[in-house]
């Protein structure tokens, strides 16, 4: 498997710091399809600094919007249209794609992000918090993911150790545990690289 997709149970659960974490432990290229919000360079910035990425593995994002908020409403304030076929997967590989805030992220028109991901097939890492709601938001989100055909390859969890929650979405989900990223004192390249080399096993993403 040489591309996945990161999505998220929701905004701010962690999903840019593991697409980081895993675009480093991959060695691959990094592509957000539409970045909302151009602070301090948006996450493809961020993604660059903590992976550690030649400039040449950063993919330009096929829309830039100004407003950080859902794509759709981002694109009607900067008077933009996402069109679908101006979303086609760059040829880099290997290569891993994250999506905005949650998997029923709209881009505009109908078009969901979930769509998008079913359009592409390619395996889904569903990355979500463990605290207190996440059983919820990540069954739903697993659930809304297979109704549309999204190979769901498996959830990546953010924070600290809730057993009990993370076995039971596993479960009820009939979902891969990949691992677990855990919150970190100092974000920094070598404390992520660190971090994904002690919580998750490389062989499940080859």
């Amino acid at each position: 498997m040489s591309a996945f997709v990161v999505t998220g149970t929701d905004t701010d659960v962690g999903k840019t710091v593991f697409a980081a974490a895993l675009t480093g432990a991959l060695d691959a290229h990094y592509w957000k399809p539409v970045q909302a919000g151009l602070e301090e360079g948006g996450d493809r910035a961020q993604v660059a600094r903590l992976a550690g990425l030649a400039e040449d593995r950063v993919l330009p994002e096929a829309y830039r919007l100004a407003t950080p908020c859902s794509p759709h409403r981002a694109a009607e304030i900067d008077g933009v249209i996402i069109d679908p076929d101006g979303l086609a997967l760059p040829p880099q590989r290997p290569l891993v794609v994250e999506g905005a805030g949650g998997a029923l992220v709209p881009l505009g028109g109908d078009l969901l992000y979930a769509d998008l991901f079913a359009h592409w097939g390619l395996p889904t890492v569903v990355v979500a918090r463990t605290a207190l709601g996440t059983i919820n938001h990540s069954l739903l989100t697993i659930e809304a993911l297979r109704a549309r055909g999204v190979p769901v390859h498996g959830i990546a969890f953010v924070g600290e150790a809730i057993e009990d929650s993370e076995a039971t979405i596993c479960r009820m989900g009939a979902v891969e545990r990949l691992g677990r990223l855990p919150m970190l004192d100092s974000l920094e390249p070598d404390t992520l690289a660190d971090a994904f080399a002690r919580n998750f096993d490389l062989a499940d993403f080859q």
